[in-house]
């Protein structure tokens, strides 16, 4: 069995884990790296194995640092088949499709203004290699196991995310298992993540996300804290923008949201805008994949009762255009691209509104310099002052905090022979290390970005 680290391993971000069993190469996740330029250069790079040595592609999950390079692959010739949940392949799609639009449209934007430091800006993918990639994505059930070649793959549900699988590859009485993203024992929408079933000796190699591996969530009532902030910023004639992945924290909002209006904790006229066609999609399969939700169908079927949902661009600027107090939730998450930037120029200069942030924010991101306290952000090639209050609520997280992870990986019935600790940023990777090795007693490392280990 061999291994390459070829991302997720010295950042979160970029998952893509080439290993190679049974005579197969199998590459686990082929995510896009975001936050950080040193970071988002390295999508521009060809991976440094060729695309026909590898075999099949399996997914873990649909955010686009799991599946985000999957266009790009394709396009440099790449001829394989992509593993993946059912409700996986259908968020990848509406995901990959988006992603491709805004690059290209980021591409035109810096063309038509010359504010791109290339002579022409060109897109990382373009909607054509969306659609190629998205064409090779064979869904599987996560009930049974299914085969590449002689590997033996399962799909474990993690939580996370709809979809969310964790990974496991057995060949010859050996087994690899991949976390894919952990989801929290009492997330909003997800259930919590079960167990890798079928190992009844364990792991012989385990990969383990740790993004929030130096973390735990704080005991805050997510939800009564943005009553508050939305009550607050009302009052003083302010809006409220939540940037919002499109995929699973939109939806959580919207739910939340309403629960609020439910209990008179904030105006029921008080307007609810969602600014984001891919959420509006999301939230669409969202409602036909809910018996993997652990939200009452019910609550599901009136996720969008009274929102307006924007579809159009004129739409959106005519929102941007309005000073009446609202809430409005656009993507991106971490405020990287996507109509959320228009309102961040138009909201971001007036102390009266409040911007916040529902999730973690990749360090270089946005996101991570607002919370960070910048004064002023660039966005589409000039700075724009912020003074409008900027807040994080690390409560609508959905992820596993450190605990949590330690707690999932004590349900392995025996120690695995080696755990690489990946996807986190360099302190939260080392220190899940420390607390595996301290507390279960495991053999354990966190591997280097391009590192081949062989096993």
């Amino acid at each position: 069995m061999q291994i390459q680290f070829l991302g997720a391993a010295d950042t979160v971000t970029g998952s893509r884990h080439l290993v190679t069993m049974g005579g197969q190469r199998i590459l686990l996740d082929c995510g896009m790296f975001q936050g950080f330029k040193l970071f988002r250069e390295r999508n521009w790079q060809p991976l440094p194995v060729a695309p026909g040595d590898i075999d099949a592609v399996v997914l873990s999950h649909a955010h686009l640092d799991h599946c985000g390079w999957l266009p790009r692959l394709v396009a440099s010739g790449w001829r394989g088949t992509v593993y993946a949940s059912a409700a996986t392949r259908d968020l990848a799609e509406v995901l990959l499709l988006d992603a491709a639009h805004l690059q290209e449209e980021d591409a035109r934007r810096a063309n038509r203004y010359g504010y791109s430091r290339h002579a022409t800006a060109l897109p990382l993918y373009t909607r054509a290699d969306a659609r190629r990639a998205i064409a090779k994505i064979s869904p599987q059930r996560t009930d049974r196991p299914f085969r590449i070649g002689d590997v033996q793959v399962g799909l474990v549900p993690g939580g996370h995310l709809l979809g969310a699988c964790a990974i496991t590859l057995s060949h010859g009485g050996r087994t690899l298992a991949f976390s894919g993203d952990l989801g929290r024992q009492h997330d909003l929408l997800m259930p919590p993540p079960q167990p890798l079933a079928g190992l009844s000796s364990g792991a012989d190699v385990l990969l383990v996300e740790s993004t929030y591996g130096n973390r735990r969530h704080p005991p805050e009532d997510a939800p009564a804290l943005l009553a508050r902030i939305i009550r607050d910023t009302v009052a003083r004639g302010g809006s409220v923008l939540l940037p919002a992945f499109a995929v699973g924290r939109a939806q959580a909002l919207l739910l939340v949201l309403q629960r609020l209006k439910a209990a008179g904790e904030i105006a029921s006229r008080l307007p609810i805008v969602l600014d984001s066609p891919m959420a509006a999609q999301a939230t669409t399969l969202y409602g036909q994949h809910r018996r993997l939700l652990r939200v009452p169908a019910r609550e599901m079927a009136t996720l969008t009762d009274g929102v307006t949902i924007v579809s159009t661009p004129a739409q959106s600027q005519r929102v941007c255009a309005s000073r009446y107090p609202s809430v409005i939730i656009s993507a991106s998450g971490m405020a990287t691209g996507g109509r959320v930037l228009h309102h961040l120029k138009s909201l971001a200069p007036d102390p009266r509104n409040h911007i916040v942030f529902a999730g973690f924010q990749v360090g270089g991101s946005r996101g991570a310099l607002l919370l960070g306290g910048a004064r002023e952000v660039k966005i589409h090639g000039e700075y724009v002052p912020v003074h409008a209050t900027v807040s994080g609520l690390e409560g609508f997280s959905g992820h596993a905090d450190a605990d949590e992870l330690l707690a999932w990986l004590g349900q392995l019935p025996a120690a695995p022979a080696q755990t690489f600790v990946v996807h986190g940023e360099p302190a939260a990777a080392d220190a899940l290390r420390q607390r595996i090795q301290t507390e279960l007693d495991w053999r354990v490392r966190v591997p280097q970005h391009g590192e081949t280990v062989s096993l």
